[in-house]
């Protein structure tokens, strides 16, 4: 059942995603050749507590962690480790914090160092069709408007969207009703309406769409170990239209990244 919030609630629930986007912020300046991911998670878990706020994956059906990092060809759900981050690598980190009694949920896929210039396209694309997702959650369109938006742009490009993971809903418990899928068929699913908060968060591989699970019960990999890439914004339906709740700026600020792409869904 989709979960109608009232406006006090939507503004709950910015405070959520901003203590997110804050840590990713935060986190956006260490992301470098030498780093462990391991390192970066402890950094995030002391962030979010500093925020009076608790981190929202850890702990969450049982997973160990504060982020989930997912190096290269890891598409999502990757466990942070010891491994030294290279010049080179990308890496999607999700993360996930609890305030008011509301989850934020959000993920920002980073170059570490200088990138392969088809990586980059990779990750420009998959933020780009995030947008175009979220352009078509808005009152009166359906789950299936947002998942082709996404779905025929990155196939435009070559690239394959992975099926089996999925957006949702979003508000006291991490996942709620709809699901998001990032493919689709226009004018199919659940009709949006005001007052709906959920995640959009393609997941495009820069092959082919299919992946592995692995057999820790968490970590997914393109079948094809080509790079995967992984954006995410927290999202709500206000007077019709989309409006976000979380924001990559705290992320531009600190790699010194001017942009305008989000100014069409912030607060008037």
């Amino acid at each position: 059942m989709i979960k109608i919030k009232t406006l006090e609630e939507i503004e709950l629930m910015r405070e959520s995603a901003l203590v997110v986007s804050k840590t990713l912020g935060m986190l956006a300046k260490e992301v470098k050749p030498g780093v462990t991911t391991l390192q970066l998670d402890k950094m995030a878990e002391e962030y979010i507590r500093e925020q009076d706020a608790i981190p929202g994956f850890l702990g969450l059906y049982d997973f160990p962690n504060t982020l989930c990092m997912s190096p290269n060809e890891q598409v999502v759900h990757g466990f942070p480790n010891n491994d030294p981050l290279k010049e080179g690598d990308i890496i999607s980190i999700d993360c996930g914090a609890i305030k008011n009694g509301f989850y934020g949920d959000h993920a920002y896929t980073f170059a570490v160092g200088e990138i392969d210039p088809e990586v980059q396209k990779l990750l420009d694309v998959t933020k780009e069709s995030l947008y175009r997702g979220i352009r078509e959650f808005k009152a009166g369109n359906r789950v299936g408007d947002v998942g082709f938006a996404i779905q025929d742009f990155c196939e435009s490009h070559g690239y394959g969207v992975v099926r089996e993971l999925v957006g949702h809903g979003l508000g006291r418990k991490m996942h709620e009703d709809p699901e998001m899928p990032n493919y689709g068929k226009r004018g199919r699913g659940k009709k949006f309406k005001n007052g709906m908060v959920v995640a959009i968060e393609p997941m495009i591989n820069m092959g082919t769409h299919k992946i592995k699970q692995h057999s820790d019960g968490w970590t997914i990999t393109t079948l094809d170990k080509k790079m995967s890439a992984h954006f995410e914004h927290d999202v709500a339906i206000v007077d019709g239209k989309p409006q976000l709740l979380s924001t990559f700026d705290y992320i531009y600020e600190a790699i010194g990244i001017e942009s305008d792409e989000e100014d069409e869904f912030r607060v008037k």
